[in-house]
């Protein structure tokens, strides 16, 4: 059983006029459609879900080349050939090994030994002993024996895979090394130092990506109104950012059109990359997500074919996507064949990202995706719509402002205005239902009702802390709730029920001087003082506004009329009675 509202006034009956439908943006001037864009949204919207699987398995296997993505910090075998510094690091590779250019640094306190030299001598044969290890040349203490120093050369060079191991093994016998000789070694040097920031930098890789995934869920969600819209867009994201690692991965690690891009051997890539790429792809991938979907949805609220609304959007915005991508997509490109090498795999990256994410994600994934949604692309459940701030980028409100500028009639100015009101618990059972009203400025509105009757909603309704299911509401000439913000400032609450000074809660609730303010439970004053101070309260901010020139509207709840005497400083000018829905706890 769900709460029904009846009216009674004492003040001239108003007529309720039924709210106008918003305009049809689609349904107005015919706007130039691109031929090439409109083919193309056809075709990827013809069999959407053979669409959204060619591209998910396309950028799949183009992202798998990622798994071998190494990463390292530049060292002299990466730059150029015939520069000076790789032809000595390829010299010293190719007569004392790889090793030699980048040894590691075995150091520690040996101040409690009593023989040092020995203490070195075993710390160099142990340590020969390792996989990975080409030479120890050196191992000796300093002058006054109080620290040892091992020289370690590597069978692999500085960005090798076998000196990384290499490092993580000696490091592993940290405890042995101690427990066994007493010394507390660590690695160090350039190679270890380059080796422990690249791994800094890849552990930063997860908490990065989970940061900018869900700051672009959450904004993407308030903007759009959506679950699918941002899911769909964090998704794609991590599928051009994959696809890009893929890219730089097939070239750098696997060899792939590495001479067309001035490659004369595979190599990691800087560490910087991956950090750089997500940062800079996230922006420009939000970006063209904007751009595409925005007037999507600008057409599905004016119009309200979710389908329609997809070529017509993509239509009108394909060409700036297209055109802010061509425009970056040349700017990376540019750095790939003739950059510096440090600066080739992120040249690389992004240029590559930004192709597939603007042409291949965004526009053929993203029309794929909502034409297999439908309607459903837009849905977001009520509670979370209530909690979220609302930015509105479509114009969905000044749409409304506009479609119900003369309601209830044209001149009114009514302090509220409401018709057909309905707010929904989350099971979908009305907690009130069909409360309509007009309320003149200056009046006093009462809304009675047992316990269980959702009284209290309605005033929340009223003050826009609450937003209804149905129905069309006025507050002070704003259209509720797409003006809720404005709403809140022009009307202050007071709260009765579990207030032990009523009078201060109502005069915290005046202070703003705010032209409309709800009391609930107005009724729960008992103590004749009380209810005497109540009153006085009350009938000096109305004597006060009216003194001031201003409005001063009253709303209040109770559970009868009958306990109002005595306490309002008029009588009502309209009364909404509410009846009783069982098994429903009352709105605080």
């Amino acid at each position: 059983m769900t709460s029904n509202a009846s009216l009674t006034s004492s003040a001239p009956v108003h007529g309720h006029a039924a709210a106008p439908a918003p305009s049809s943006h689609l349904a107005g001037d015919r706007v130039h459609q691109n031929r090439f864009f409109l083919g193309w949204v056809r075709a990827v919207t013809r069999w959407p879900v053979v669409t959204i699987l060619l591209v998910v398995i396309g950028l799949g296997a183009v992202a798998l080349p990622a798994l071998d993505l190494r990463l390292a910090l530049p060292d002299a075998g990466t730059q150029a050939a015939g520069s000076r510094p790789r032809v000595t690091y390829d010299l010293l590779a190719q007569h004392f090994g790889p090793g030699y250019n980048g040894p590691l640094i075995v150091t520690g306190t040996i101040v409690g030994s009593t023989d040092p030299l020995a203490l070195m001598a075993d710390l160099k044969k142990e340590i020969e002993a390792l996989p990975g290890v080409a030479s120890v040349p050196v191992a000796t203490p300093n002058a006054d024996a109080t620290t040892g120093i091992v020289q370690v050369v590597p069978t692999g060079g500085p960005d090798s895979q076998s000196t990384k191991d290499l490092v993580a093994e000696i490091r592993s016998l940290h405890g042995h090394f101690q427990q066994k000789y007493g010394v507390d070694l660590a690695v160090t040097g350039v190679t270890a130092v380059q080796i422990d920031i690249s791994d800094r930098l890849g552990k930063a890789l997860l908490p990065f990506g989970l940061l900018v995934v869900g700051l672009s869920f959450v904004l993407l969600t308030m903007v759009f109104r959506s679950l699918w819209v941002p899911l769909k867009a964090t998704l794609g994201y991590l599928l051009s950012v994959a696809a890009s690692f893929g890219v730089v991965s097939m070239v750098f690690e696997k060899g792939w059109g590495a001479s067309a891009l001035g490659l004369d051997h595979t190599m990691p890539v800087i560490s910087f990359m991956p950090i750089v790429l997500m940062g800079v792809l996230f922006g420009l991938a939000m970006d063209y997500e904007v751009f595409l979907v925005s007037r999507m949805r600008e057409d599905y609220v004016h119009g309200g074919d979710a389908r329609a609304a997809i070529r017509s959007g993509f239509t009108a915005s394909a060409v700036v996507v297209t055109a802010a991508a061509t425009i970056m997509f040349s700017v990376f490109a540019a750095f790939v064949p003739q950059g510096d090498i440090n600066i080739k795999p992120i040249a690389l990256g992004l240029a590559s990202g930004v192709f597939v994410d603007a042409f291949v994600v965004r526009m053929t994934l993203v029309p794929a995706v909502l034409q297999l949604l439908g309607d459903r692309a837009w849905h977001m459940p009520r509670w979370l719509d209530r909690v979220l701030p609302s930015f509105d980028i479509e114009g969905e409100g000044l749409s409304s402002e506009l479609a119900l500028a003369e309601w209830p009639e044209p001149g009114a100015d009514d302090a509220i205005s409401a018709a057909g009101l309905r707010l929904d618990r989350p099971d979908g059972t009305a907690l009130y239902r069909d409360v309509s009203v007009r309320v003149p400025a200056g009046g006093v509105l009462v809304v009675a009702g047992p316990h269980r009757s959702g009284r209290t909603a309605v005033l929340l309704t009223i003050a826009g802390r609450a937003h209804a299911d149905a129905g069309t509401l006025k507050v002070d000439g704003l259209v509720a709730p797409v003006r809720a913000r404005d709403i809140r400032r022009r009307v202050a609450i007071a709260r009765l029920a579990r207030t032990s000074d009523p009078v201060g809660e109502l005069r915290a609730a005046f202070e703003p001087r705010t032209p409309i303010v709800v009391v609930d439970d107005l009724d729960a004053v008992g103590d004749p003082v009380l209810r005497r101070a109540v009153h006085d309260e009350l009938v000096r901010a109305r004597t006060s506004a009216a003194a001031d020139g201003r409005p001063f509207t009253l709303v209040v709840s109770a559970q009868s009329t009958e306990l109002l005497p005595g306490l309002l400083p008029v009588p009502p000018t309209v009364t909404v009675e509410l009846a009783a829905t069982p098994d429903l706890a009352k709105v605080l």
